[in-house]
């Protein structure tokens, strides 16, 4: 009998320990997309400045900042990581575009303005970047916790779900930007 008792309140403890190990993970998944929010929004904050900044020089490319405009006002419409992430994903192909075309126009680039929001856009880039990757990085844990032996179980039985990798979805996307300043 009490090797019954001892083996039930060892079994407990292990599913405690593993119910406890898969919320943390879910946690860090969480907070790690908290992180990529934060940085996306204070992006989303200085986009309306770099509009404004470029706006009077850039007279040809009037879509390129509407596209911006557009972008940022679909990323509060969006719900998953995968429709945030392809919005990601366009707006730093267009943002790419403006600082690209910025070169044909040296007032701009003379501007201390822009230059300003031109080094803080960049600056947030390289967190995004970093961001991006702690989140698949705990993401990635998290659901191979999902995946293997014994959490899986304790995974299955609580409903623990997989969660989805932040990632580029098209071709496009992966490819550098081209700009053509013959138009």
């Amino acid at each position: 009998m009490l090797i019954a008792l001892i083996i039930i309140v060892v079994l407990v403890i292990v599913v405690i320990a593993l119910y406890n190990g898969l919320v943390v993970a879910r946690q860090k998944v969480r907070n790690a997309w908290s992180q990529i929010d934060v940085q996306l929004q204070r992006r989303f904050d200085l986009i309306p400045n770099l509009v404004e900044s470029v706006k009077g020089y850039m007279t040809h490319e009037k879509g390129v900042l509407s596209q911006v405009t557009e972008l940022r006002t679909s990323w509060s419409n969006a719900q998953s990581v995968g429709e945030k992430a392809k919005l990601d994903n366009e707006l730093s192909s267009t943002l790419k575009t403006i600082m690209a075309l910025s070169e044909n126009y040296p007032d701009l680039k003379a501007s201390q303005n822009f230059s300003e929001l031109q080094e803080e856009l960049r600056a947030t880039e390289n967190k995004i970047s970093f961001s991006r990757q702690f989140y698949n990085d705990s993401v990635t844990m998290y659901n191979t916790k999902l995946e293997v032996i014994p959490t899986n179980i304790i995974a299955s039985i609580f409903h623990f779900k997989p969660e989805e990798l932040f990632k580029t979805e098209s071709e496009e996307a992966r490819e550098n930007v081209k700009v053509d300043f013959n138009k």
